[in-house]
C-alpha cells in the first residue's frame, strides 16, 4: 500500500511495527524488511532508519553501548590427579 505524504501517518504506522508485542524493537533492516511487504513510501527505508537510531530501548540494547564485562579471574591450575598419590604409591614402586 503507498502511504501519502503524511509524517503523521507514517510516524503511525512505524511506531506499530516497531512497538508491537510480535516484534519486540527489531533492528533498523529487519523493521524496513517487515515495514516493506505491506507499506512503501518516498525516503522510507531513510524514515525507518531515522526513527530507530531515535529509540532509546534500542540504544541502550546495542552492544557498543553497552559497559564492557570485567577482566576473567584467572582459575587456579589443577593438580594432576596422580600428584597426590605419589607419596602413597613410593613403597610400592620400591618392591618391584
Amino acid at each position: 500500500m503507498s502511504i501519502p505524504d503524511d509524517a503523521e501517518v507514517k510516524k503511525l504506522i512505524m511506531e506499530e511495527g516497531h512497538r508491537s508485542h510480535l516484534s519486540l524493537h527489531p533492528g533498523m533492516t529487519k523493521m524496513y524488511q517487515d515495514l516493506k511487504e505491506s507499506f512503501w513510501w518516498q525516503g522510507m527505508k531513510k524514515d525507518v532508519e531515522r526513527f530507530v537510531s531515535a529509540c532509546l530501548t534500542c540504544q541502550k540494547a546495542k552492544v557498543e553501548h553497552q559497559r564492557p564485562g570485567r577482566n576473567l579471574q584467572p582459575l587456579e591450575i589443577a593438580v594432576w590427579k596422580w600428584e597426590h598419590l605419589h607419596g602413597f604409591c613410593d613403597p610400592f614402586a620400591t618392591d618391584f
